[in-house]
């Protein structure tokens, strides 16, 4: 007697990598697979050279004070913020809570959004997102918002032809006075006496008759 098991042959079971469905699914549907990494940064918006020079700085927590903080801003163009460019193509700025500046890069993300800030990713803690720049007037905003809550969003006035505060000049120490000469005594000019033995002219007498 036959059984079942004899009369058709045992299925045979095929292991398909996973790698290659997934490879095979992606070149169907015309899938990136460099999208898995994540979006590439992109070209900032501005470059280094753009931005330095001098400013006014000032800083304002609320949007409807912007106008009147930059108006602060340009008066501190007596005392100027100087963003200078760095050795390795970035500006030398101040970072949060930091007495000497570092250099920082300009990096660009998604949307057109450029970013200040160390080595790394656009976006970073440390960043401050270019609001705006319009060759005059620069708007940084801090990306760490317990930083931005305390430094708030800073305004830079360039002050290209407002001249820097003049530097007083120490006072002059007064010169002692000078001791006044004594004044010259005059002397009686001397009296001339004839010679001796000159001949004295007297007038000769009148005749009465003339």
């Amino acid at each position: 007697m036959r059984t079942l098991t004899s009369a058709y042959p045992s299925p045979r079971i095929y292991w398909i990598p996973a790698a290659a469905i997934l490879i095979a699914s992606c070149s169907s549907t015309g899938f990136n697979l460099n999208s898995l990494t994540g979006p590439a940064n992109t070209p900032p918006a501005y470059q280094a050279d753009q931005i330095v020079g001098k400013y006014g700085l000032a800083a304002y927590q609320r949007d409807e004070d912007r106008t009147r903080t930059e108006a602060e801003a340009r008066q501190q163009c007596r005392q100027p913020y100087e963003i200078v460019k760095g050795p390795n193509g970035g500006v030398l700025m101040h970072l949060a809570d930091q007495s000497q500046p570092t250099e920082l890069q300009l990096k660009g993300a998604a949307g057109g959004k450029t970013f200040i800030g160390p080595e790394g990713d656009a976006g970073g803690d440390q960043d401050r997102e270019v609001v705006s720049f319009d060759g005059k007037v620069l708007i940084l905003r801090w990306v760490d918002t317990e930083v931005a809550s305390r430094y708030g969003t800073a305004i830079y006035v360039r002050c290209d032809g407002i001249p820097p505060a003049k530097k007083k000049a120490p006072p002059r120490k007064k010169a002692p006075p000078k001791a006044k000469a004594p004044a010259k005594q005059l002397q009686p000019a001397p009296v001339e006496s004839p010679p001796q033995n000159a001949p004295v002219f007297t007038e000769p007498p009148r005749d009465p008759n003339n």
